[in-house]
């Protein structure tokens, strides 16, 4: 996989999760960089869930993509 296809990948995994968590602003999703453990730490503080069911979810969402 080359990094314009990582990019694109991410770039349709970064709307799934702002349908799924719309709460989510466009600086959180820059400050995580692509990281999806990044993205765990903020949907878990933003929403009160625990990580293993953010990442079990994103995990989800990854699999869509």
């Amino acid at each position: 996989m080359n990094k314009n296809e990582i990019e694109g990948r991410w770039l349709q995994l970064k709307g799934k999760i702002k349908e799924e968590w719309n709460d989510l602003t466009d600086d959180e999703f820059e400050e995580a960089e692509g990281e999806a453990m990044q993205m765990v730490g903020k949907i878990q503080a933003k929403y009160g869930i625990t990580k293993e069911a953010a990442e079990k979810r994103i995990g989800e969402l990854q699999s869509a993509v």
